[in-house]
């Protein structure tokens, strides 16, 4: 009996099987730090009979890649293959496959995934506003500005905390001439983005559009300097030199 009692406290004790959303955890980090790395795990582990899990992960590496249309494409598989599960993160793929497809560039790809995942109707709280923020960007690019103002006024009730939304409802604004709303609009972008160089040239937009050259200078300034020699940088400076170009 001692002897029985002694082997049981040797014997290492079983450790509990790995669940599936700790699988993924343990492939996300992998696909979120190295692209090549995540897309091999992610692919052994869908060998394995990862399923849409795993479809999602190699998404993830995809994008951590750059590489959006496959990323889309991962993650379009991984929705249709919870739609068959009934499993309501396939709306979290669709969106995913939404924002995979704007970072490509291709808009109308991007709007059908997005309304994909809105049609559900599971996603909820932020989730639910960044789907309308991003059918929102879609619509811009499409240039149908009704349908980016009715997205971007659902993505403010839901994802107030982003200043992407506010910025591109400052933008709408502007772009159709209602300045008190660009001007609430951008004041609400720059208390929560103050750094951020494409909130700063739009506050220059609107100041410029309601003939106050202070408020643009200061903003284009502003985002000469955030923006890191880029695009935005260029934008800034050429909108700066106006000033110049009329003295």
């Amino acid at each position: 009996m001692i002897l029985a009692l002694l082997l049981q406290i040797a014997a290492p004790a079983e450790s509990a099987p790995e669940t599936a959303e700790a699988r993924f955890d343990r492939c996300a980090d992998l696909a979120t730090t190295d692209s090549g790395t995540g897309a091999a795990d992610a692919s052994a582990w869908l060998l394995g009979g990862g399923g849409f899990l795993a479809r999602q992960c190699l998404g993830l590496a995809y994008a951590t890649g750059g590489n959006y249309p496959a990323a889309a494409g991962a993650f379009e598989v991984a929705a249709r293959a919870a739609e068959v599960a009934r499993d309501e993160r396939s709306a979290n793929y669709w969106a995913q496959a939404g924002n995979a497809w704007l970072a490509a560039g291709d808009y109308a790809k991007a709007r059908l995934a997005l309304d994909a995942a809105l049609a559900g109707g599971t996603l909820t709280g932020l989730a639910l506003g960044e789907a309308y923020l991003d059918r929102a960007r879609a619509a811009v690019a499409a240039g149908d500005g009704p349908a980016a103002r009715t997205d971007i006024d659902l993505a403010l009730t839901h994802a107030e905390g982003d200043p992407l939304a506010w910025l591109l409802s400052a933008t709408l604004a502007r772009r159709d001439k209602d300045l008190p709303r660009a001007h609430k609009d951008i004041a609400e972008a720059v208390r929560r983005a103050p750094d951020d160089a494409a909130v700063q040239i739009e506050a220059g937009n609107v100041a410029a559009l309601a003939g106050d050259e202070a408020g643009a200078r200061g903003g284009w300034t502003k985002a000469a300097q955030l923006g890191g020699g880029g695009p935005i940088t260029a934008s800034a400076r050429a909108a700066l030199a106006q000033f110049d170009a009329g003295k």
